[in-house]
């Protein structure tokens, strides 16, 4: 069976550079409300795990949950973390210049709507030493 969630070789480069930021971290795929549909990217226990939080596997030690009925009204697909340009908008761990974003491969289409036509996802945001930053504070 193939795993769940992959990520790009930039997602798990920006991954290294936020642990080593923020020591380990858990990442919550949302489906929506406030982070739309975006990788939610925290440190390990700011936000504790739910009844209904599948695990959908691991990226680079880092565990990846989605919301169990989300994950089957979405039709179970694999998903890819990936990196968009800038920060991200919510309360997401990122760095200025760099985000994580979720794709679906199988599809080749962006489950991140927000980022559904940009041109840069995929595109290496060529993450450089630098402060990191919680979006939004």
């Amino acid at each position: 069976m193939p795993p769940t969630v992959t990520a790009t070789p930039a997602a798990e480069e920006l991954l290294e550079r936020l642990r080593a930021e923020h020591g380990r971290l858990t990442i919550f795929q949302s489906g929506g409300c406030c982070e739309g549909s975006t990788p939610i990217c925290l440190p390990e226990g700011e936000l504790p795990t739910g009844p209904n939080d599948l695990l959908l596997g691991e990226v680079g030690g880092t565990p990846v949950y989605v919301d169990a009925e989300q994950y089957a009204r979405w039709r179970r697909p694999a998903l890819q973390l990936d990196v968009g340009r800038g920060p991200a908008q919510g309360f997401s761990l990122s760095l200025p210049q760099a985000h994580l974003v979720t794709r679906t491969p199988s599809a080749g289409v962006d489950a991140d709507a927000q980022v559904a036509a940009s041109p840069h996802v995929g595109a290496s945001p060529h993450v450089a030493a630098g402060p990191h930053r919680a979006a939004g504070g």
